[in-house]
């Protein structure tokens, strides 16, 4: 990390976290059972909706569940009480895991979720879908504020939080509450907090290392109280090798919270999250490819002179910088009446190196390509020599926003929140060029900042420039009503409005440009409803409906290609129409003294899916619209306490995802989808784990199967499925001095080394290969791209040490 970044984030988190002394002994969180709760300190927002009266209920199960005389397993279940699909990981969960692990590897057993990511250590963001949704379709919020991309909704989750600091994790499959801050929320959506600060000043330390030369530091400072303020503050250096292909990843982050009671029923909270990251990625490889060398990627070796290079390493490095800084303000206004105030701003700076040549021009010139500079260190600059350079993808971000709510509570027996969302990031993108040291390859800037091309008045030489500013307003209101101890109604409804503005401009500064200014907006009411019924102490059963929405990307906005066909004609029409969704759930939850079950069926029907796409005959990116998709599923979980040592768990998700319509790409046909599979959308998933805990010793075993996955729209590769076995296991040994709670954990992820293809990365895959040259209904050959694939990796580990001090 650069010293003047990391001042910058030390200075900005001891600012909010006030005077640190010394430091934590052992995790804290704070229950969410209370409806005052703080967005900060409990992710499961569903019951910030219940009345006083089903509050009382749910405090008394919480209590039973403390006492041990529920079975609610390991922290992979929490008891819930709202009318739709909700679950919960709790911190006792989160601490067995692997320290650097990202919040997306630790829902991975989470029913309806499918998460899988490129290598173990956390250092590589990783895929997920929910119940066919993929990543850009689920809403995420850290804290109470949003963190997927303004732009193209997806999410980075290396650059968020360290699992020390993480309390709980919520993901609700279906649909959002109506007062979450999720533009981008097609499908469900996922929420975590990070931890509350503890009483008691201390430091954390732990010690991590691993395969592939992985190595982790850890250090957490937590002032304890000190007047009405109580603060912590950490930091960690992470640092691995990719386990196939040159390269690895570093990342350096610093976390930050404070609480700052004024009274009894009044608090504000403050929450840094700050990630300096430089990755190279690893190469997706085909089913052929990964034959011939399943541990293959990029190339460790750049080929001097060459014009064309670019499978060489260094030219897929993603440097990035992100930082998160979220208040969260709970005020009781009245005995009844209470408010809840999170600004936020996030910052994000970084991008993706490639390579292109470009061509030396002995005058000055601007024509796109053409430099007056000697590119390939020979000493001279010759007309016309062809020369390597390297490219830089770059996007910052800037995003002010700010949730209010209200909570009000009419009676017992009658709740009602009401307020609005706020949200108003700019981001700029573009792509520059720099040239290489002519002997190893390497960009003369590594993070794109300096020595870029230009053409002769000075302005940067890029392939496009793109400014997008994007306004979202939301109001919602929900009531919540519980006539009797066993009946509860939802009922709630939002209203959505994302406006676009901004410009794209093609080869700016050169005598080739053009672009142009464009504005879009849509709106869009979501309403939901649900019943629950309670039948006794153990037995729940609920009806939830809810409808979703999800703008287009910020790409759309300045690309004319963005079609959207009728699957009978190649007719093509500019379709800005966001993506909508609704989801029913239907459910029974049983929380008895051994076993605890969950069983939820849901049905969503999704229409004007986006695709990204590639156009053949234009050679630019195209964005479709594929239409209906139903998805219809069952996700179940269960946990068995079969003594007050051992403890089995196991989760199932059985889903459907078939298109409804066939896929017409423009020029490149229309593709017959209907009828088939979206890509990586496992038909089921299951996971099975034993636990055992006994005195101080603790360890879980665990299994995940994934059936097959669709490589390629027309379902004609298929990715075969896979079994992982995997063991977390640890010792907490006593108190030695000023050492507290010393402890020794060792992480195995894939004991019986298997392999697998785990994602489908080539999104624009439409036809896997085409051998018999098969037309569409106009007789036009479908165009054929071959899938390629995240791997799984093989056998890994790592051992940590770790203890509180003073």
């Amino acid at each position: 990390m650069k010293r003047n970044c990391l001042a910058l984030a030390v200075g900005v988190a001891l600012t909010v976290s006030t005077p640190l002394v010394m430091a934590q002994t052992a995790s804290t969180t704070v229950s969410g059972a209370q409806q005052t709760s703080s967005v900060s300190s409990t992710s499961n927002s569903t019951r910030a909706h219940e009345t006083k009266r089903a509050a009382a209920q749910l405090q008394a199960v919480q209590v039973q569940a403390q006492t041990s005389s529920l079975s609610i397993g390991a922290g992979l279940m929490e008891v819930q009480t709202a009318p739709k699909a909700v679950s919960t990981i709790s911190r006792e969960a989160i601490e067995q895991a692997a320290p650097g692990a990202t919040f997306v590897q630790m829902l991975s057993t989470i029913p309806g979720v499918n998460a899988s990511t490129d290598d173990n250590t956390g250092l590589h963001d990783g895929n997920l879908t929910v119940r066919g949704y993929t990543m850009d379709e689920v809403g995420v919020t850290v804290n109470g504020a949003p963190i997927n991309d303004s732009g193209n909704y997806k999410i980075y989750a290396t650059e968020y939080g360290d699992t020390e600091n993480m309390g709980d994790i919520t993901v609700q499959q279906g649909y959002p509450d109506q007062d979450s801050p999720v533009p981008g929320a097609a499908g469900g959506s996922i929420a975590w907090v990070t931890i509350d600060p503890s009483h008691k000043a201390g430091v954390d330390i732990s010690q991590s290392i691993g395969s592939y030369g992985y190595d982790r530091t850890f250090v957490r400072l937590n002032t304890g109280d000190t007047g009405p303020f109580r603060s912590w503050i950490s930091y960690s250096n992470n640092e691995v090798n990719n386990w196939r292909g040159p390269g690895g990843s570093k990342v350096a982050k610093v976390d930050a919270k404070t609480i700052f009671t004024i009274n009894d029923q009044n608090t504000i909270s403050a929450s840094l999250q700050y990630n300096r990251e430089a990755i190279t990625e690893y190469d997706d490889l085909t089913k052929a490819q990964a034959a011939a060398n399943y541990h293959s990627s990029y190339s460790p070796v750049y080929n001097v002179g060459s014009t064309s290079n670019s499978n060489f390493y260094a030219y897929h490095y993603n440097p990035f910088k992100s930082l998160l800084i979220s208040l969260d303000g709970e005020f009781t206004l009245s005995d009844n009446l209470h408010l809840s105030v999170v600004p936020y701003f996030q910052e994000g700076v970084g991008g993706v190196t490639s390579s292109t040549s470009f061509y030396e021009s002995a005058t000055p010139s601007d024509t796109f390509k053409y430099v007056n500079q000697d590119l390939n260190g020979d000493g001279v600059i010759t007309d016309g020599q062809k020369a390597l350079v390297s490219a830089f993808s770059y996007s910052n971000t800037y995003r002010p926003g700010v949730v209010v709510k209200f909570n009000q509570n009419l009676s017992e027996n009658n709740n009602l929140e009401y307020g609005f969302w706020f949200d108003a990031p700019r981001q700029q993108q573009g792509y520059d060029y720099m040239p290489v040291d002519p002997e190893s390859g390497v960009p003369a800037n590594m993070w794109g900042t300096s020595d870029l091309l230009r053409y002769s008045n000075g302005r940067t030489m890029q392939l496009y420039d793109e400014y997008t500013a994007t306004t979202t307003r939301k109001g919602f209101v929900t009531d919540t009503w519980t006539p009797t101890d066993q009946l509860t109604f939802n009922l709630g409804m939002s209203y959505l409005w994302v406006e676009r503005t901004g410009f794209d401009y093609e080869y700016p500064g050169s005598n080739a440009q053009y672009g142009a200014n464009e504005k879009e907006s849509w709106h869009k009411a979501t309403p939901s409803g649900g019943v629950k019924f309670q039948l006794d102490d153990r037995n729940q059963f609920y009806l939830g409906v809810g409808k979703t929405f999800r703008a287009p990307i910020n790409g759309t906005l300045n690309n004319e290609l963005f079609t959207s066909q009728s699957p009978t004609d190649g007719n093509a029409s500019l379709n800005s129409k966001p993506e909508s969704a609704w989801t029913y759930d239907l459910g029974w939850r049983f929380y008895g003294s051994r076993v605890s079950a969950v069983v939820d069926a849901y049905a969503s029907d999704f229409t004007n899916k986006q695709v990204s796409g590639y156009d053949e005959t234009t050679g630019e990116t195209i964005y479709l619209s594929l239409g209906a998709v139903h998805m219809r599923g069952f996700n179940g979980e269960v946990n068995v306490k079969l003594s007050d040592d051992w403890s089995l768990y196991s989760s199932y998700a059985y889903t459907q995802a078939i298109m409804q319509d066939n896929l017409n790409s423009g020029s490149d046909g229309i593709y017959y989808t209907k009828g088939k599979t979206l890509i990586n959308t496992p038909r089921n998933l299951l996971n099975v784990g034993v636990s055992f805990h006994h005195g101080p010793a603790w360890a879980t075993l665990s299994t995940r199967t994934s059936s097959a996955i669709w490589g390629d729209w027309s379902n004609t590769q298929k990715a075969g499925g896979y079994t992982t076995l995997n063991l977390n296991a640890g010792w907490n040994f006593h108190d030695w001095g000023f050492m507290h709670k010393p402890y020794i954990k060792i992480n195995g992820f894939n004991l019986l080394n298997r392999r697998a293809f785990t994602f489908a990365g080539n999104t624009s895959a439409f036809l896997a290969s085409n051998p018999n040259s098969i037309k569409d209904i106009n007789g036009t050959t479908l165009y054929a791209s071959e899938p390629y694939y995240s791997l799984l990796e093989g056998r890994s580990g790592m051992i940590t040490i770790g203890a509180s001090f003073f």
